[in-house]
This record gives structure tokens, sequence and C-alpha cells, in this order.
């Protein structure tokens, strides 16, 4: 591994997974913590995450320009970002209604606004173009296996110690701490050429973008639509029977599916191209939520759970390497903040219209209206997106 990627990309895969152990540890007690503590329901849960998604993305185009503005200089702010996230992200089991936990929620997913795009691009400037799909999915392969350990160890705590779900929050600030250590201790900026000058402007205009990454931006807005958080499975299977400690190990697994075929997957995108991984796993995405607005019993919703993780975890690092194909280095973290504006600003609608249709006519329309959308974007993304391009690079 050592080998193939450089060091900084390796210890920013450690940061993820523990900044990520420790966000998990939380964000999967949310909607039983709006079930049950806050007496909240299926629209609470998508005002709270959509809001919180929305608040981050606006900050991660600002993050990433700026980051090109200063020179490429992005170790600090990715820094910012991890610790705001994990200064509040405990504050979450302290909160006395649902207002307080979408305020608190958004601080959190603030610093996440504040560290993606300039991380994603410290990553990219750090990479060989050659090795950028495996870059992005090792990362991702590292932060879905922090979920997955970070699923874990909260339902060990509360199985085997029976303290309250607030405590394991509260807990949450420990490997938030060494995420934190590890990313000042450990990361270095890529060296820019001695003659490289930095840009004094930075144009904010969508139509200073290449048409490609237009379409391409505009296809991935319109499939976040149908991407409404995770947390509504979890929210279903706790309707369907689970228990707490149960929810979690589903939690668990879906990352560990996510985390096994992360890096495969970013390797056969370098290989193929973006496009037949991208393919693959939207048009799987699609059929898995179709899947889930059939299931009605928990082996059936393990079974499609698992399968949604794979294939998720499959596509992830083409996803973002494709913005990287598309951009140069003097612009890489404004395009970054494009691609997470893109995919992060129909986070409030998604969340709330899944919300509604759930709670107006039941989950399985909402997760067959999704099911719908994810397959109509899947269509753009084959039949525009690419238009006049060879499916396999030459």
């Amino acid at each position: 591994m050592r080998q193939a990627l450089p060091l900084t990309v390796l210890v920013l895969g450690l940061v993820s997974f523990f900044n990520d152990l420790a966000s998990e540890m939380v964000v999967p007690l949310i909607p039983v913590l709006l079930a049950t503590i806050l007496a909240a329901g299926p629209v609470a849960l998508g005002l709270v995450e959509g809001v919180a998604d929305t608040v981050a993305s606006f900050l991660k185009l600002w993050s990433g320009r700026h980051s090109d503005l200063i020179g490429g200089r992005r170790k600090g702010l990715t820094v910012i970002g991890y610790t705001v996230s994990n200064l509040a992200r405990p504050l979450i089991a302290v909160v006395g209604s649902w207002p307080a936990l979408l305020l608190v929620r958004s601080i959190d997913r603030m610093g996440k606004g504040i560290r993606t795009a300039p991380r994603d691009a410290l990553l990219a400037d750090s990479t060989p173009p050659e090795r950028t799909g495996f870059a992005f999915g090792y990362q991702r392969a590292m932060d879905n296996g922090g979920a997955l350990l970070g699923a874990l160890v909260a339902a060990a705590v509360l199985h085997f110690s029976g303290i309250p779900l607030e405590d394991v929050i509260l807990l949450s600030a420990i490997p938030g701490a060494v995420a934190i250590l590890l990313l000042g201790g450990g990361v270095r900026e890529a060296q820019r050429p001695p003659d490289h000058k930095t840009p004094a402007h930075i144009s904010l205009n969508p139509h200073q973008l290449s048409p490609h990454i237009r379409r391409y931006l505009l296809t991935l807005s319109l499939f976040t639509l149908a991407r409404a958080t995770e947390t509504f499975i979890l929210l279903r299977a706790y309707q369907l029977g689970m228990d707490v400690v149960q929810v979690l190990l589903l939690w668990a697994s879906i990352h560990a599916a996510k985390s096994s075929t992360g890096m495969g997957g970013g390797r056969l995108a370098d290989k193929l191209g973006r496009r037949p991984v991208l393919f693959i796993g939207w048009s799987a995405y699609g059929c898995n939520y179709a899947l889930f607005a059939m299931v009605e019993s928990l082996p059936l919703l393990w079974a499609v759970a698992l399968s949604y993780g794979l294939f998720f975890g499959f596509s992830e690092g083409a996803e973002r390497a494709q913005i990287n194909d598309l951009t140069t280095g003097d612009e890489r973290g404004t395009a970054f903040g494009w691609y997470n504006l893109a995919t992060g600003i129909s986070a409030i609608p998604a969340g709330l219209l899944f919300g509604w249709i759930w709670e107006e006519v039941g989950a399985p329309y909402a997760f067959g209206f999704s099911a719908c959308i994810a397959i109509a974007a899947t269509t753009l993304l084959a039949t525009w997106v690419y238009r006049g391009t060879p499916w396999r690079p030459s």
C-alpha cells in the first residue's frame, strides 16, 4: 500500500477512519433519539439531516475556492473543519428538542463543509493522476471502515454496559480527538513548483465550467434527490422490529459492505474509466431502493441493505475521481467545492420529500419514488453526461 499511495494519502485515510468512528457512534442513534426521547417523526428526521447537509454543501464551495486562492494551502482549513465537527458532535447528548438537535447537527456538518473540499483537493494534489481512483477508493474505504467500527463500538457499549444513549454519544469525543491529532502531526502539504503563481481570482460562475462537468454536476444533483439520508433505512428497520443494538449492527454491516468494495471499485475506475463504474453503481442504487420498497421482513431488509452497501462503496471513488479528471490543480479545490455543493444542494428537498411521502402514504412509496429518480439520473449519465465520448478511455 505504501508503494502504491503517498504517505499523506495514507494518513488522510486514517483521519477519515477515526473521524467516522466517532461520527457513526452518534449518527445511527439519531433516528432512535428522535423517535423516542424527542418524540419526533420522519419529517423531523428529513429536516434535521437535509438542513445540516445543505449548510455543509455551501461551505464546501467556499472552502474549496478559498484553498485555491491561498495558493493550494489546504491543511489549515481541513484541521479547522475536523475540529469544529468533533467539538459539536458530542453536544447531541444534551439536546432537549428536535430544533436543538437541528442546530447542533448543523454545526457538526459546518465542520464537514469547511474540511471536505480542501481535504479532497489535498488528496488529489498528493496522488499521481493514474492512481486517483485508487486513492479516493482507499479514502472512502477507510471512511466506511471507521463507520463500521463506530457502530460496532456503540452497539457493544449499549449491550454490555447498559449506559444510556447520551453517554455513548459523549464517548465519541475520544476517537474524534485521535483524528485531529493524526491530521495535525501526520499530513504534509504537496509542494508547489518554485515558479508557481497563485491565481488572483477564481470565478464562481458555473458557466465558466466546461459543458462536460456542468452536465455531470446537474445529473449528480438529480441523483442526490434519490439519495435520501441512509438513516431512513435505519428508521425502517426500527419500525419493522429491530432493537437499538440490532439497528447499530445493521448500520455497521452497511458500512462493512461499502468498505469492502471501495478500493476495488477505485482501481477498476483507473483501469476501465469512470463511466462504466458509475453506471453500475448508480443502476444498482436504483434497483436496491426499489427492493427496499418491497421489504416487509427483517431478513430481506438485511439482504437488501448489504447489497446496497456493496454497490454504493463500489462507485464512491470513481465519483470523486471524475471531478479531478475534469479540472486543473489551480482550481481543484473550487471544482471539489462545486461537486460537494451539487451533491448537497438537493439534500433538504430530498429529505423533506422522502419524509413527507413516508408519513402521507408509507415507507414503500418513499423508497419507490427514490428508485425512480435514481434510474432517471442513471439514464442521463449514460445518454447525456458523456455524450460523444467512448465508454472506455483510449
